[in-house]
């Protein structure tokens, strides 16, 4: 039987920020089957750990698909990594990706700081439809992931929580989801929310890698490079964030909420 433990990423509270569930293995696994426990879980990811000479090999799926990055069910793998003692916790972990490199995961305080690729942005056309199928004005868009993520600004962080987007519209463009942001006050920067059906995700509760563009696009709006920024989604997510250069510090918390077996 294989265990596997499900966490709360980026949030101190369990039952808010993002649930992933992880399983930690002693091997490669066959991918027909990582991807039925992903249905199974039906969470936004499900993460898959082995142990590697120099660190541990780590997958994501979602329901429908296999990711190239993601942000929550890394940290909710480190998370398990230290706190069920695999890893000591004055060590770093190295994870050895499939899509997007090495990921080193440290201890900084009471958080969990992941050190990712930023996800360079590129001023994209505004798509026609998008502002009716958001239901709100765009005063940009922007590409990044090669396309994979389309980021719209809005006017107001009020205007952004009130969005109800029509998910089949979202569903048949190019990109496997969308990212709505807009200026933030109350001590964050910025605020966001992201919307993925093309990968069986209606809205995703806190998005770790959607915050790698993010950084890249408020920089120079903001003229700084560390933040604090907010996902408003009914679950909440709260991000630090640091740009340096082309990689993106990721700061966040997690909790243990379920532990079970997989008996199949």
């Amino acid at each position: 039987m294989q265990d596997i433990v499900q966490v709360d990423a980026f949030t101190s509270e369990p039952f808010k920020g993002n649930p992933a569930a992880v399983c930690i293995m002693e091997g490669p696994a066959d991918e027909t089957w990582m991807q039925k426990v992903a249905m199974e879980m039906n969470l936004s990811e499900t993460a898959f750990v082995y142990p590697l000479d120099d660190g541990y090999s780590l997958r994501w799926f979602t329901p429908g698909a296999e990711v190239e990055l993601c942000g929550h069910a890394t940290l909710a793998s480190a998370h398990v990594l230290f706190s069920d003692n695999h890893v000591p916790s004055d060590s770093e972990i190295r994870f050895h990706t499939r899509f997007s490199g090495t990921l080193i995961v440290k201890r900084d305080g009471d958080r969990l700081l992941m050190d990712f690729p930023v996800l360079s942005v590129i001023h994209a056309d505004i798509p026609a439809g998008i502002e009716a199928a958001v239901g709100m004005k765009v005063l940009e868009a922007a590409t990044a992931q090669d396309g994979g993520i389309l980021l719209l600004e809005v006017e107001s962080a009020e205007e952004l929580r009130q969005a109800n987007p029509d998910l089949a519209f979202i569903s048949r463009l190019d990109a496997w989801g969308i990212c709505i942001t807009a200026g933030a006050s109350g001590g964050y920067d910025f605020v966001s929310r992201c919307f993925a059906p093309k990968y069986k995700i209606n809205e995703d509760p806190a998005t770790g890698s959607a915050q790698c563009a993010l950084v890249d696009y408020w920089a120079p709006r903001l003229n700084k490079t560390e933040f604090r920024a907010f996902q408003a989604s009914q679950r909440r997510g709260e991000f630090y964030l640091r740009k340096d250069d082309d990689r993106c510090l990721i700061g966040g918390q997690a909790v243990t909420t379920m532990r079970g077996k997989l008996e199949v």
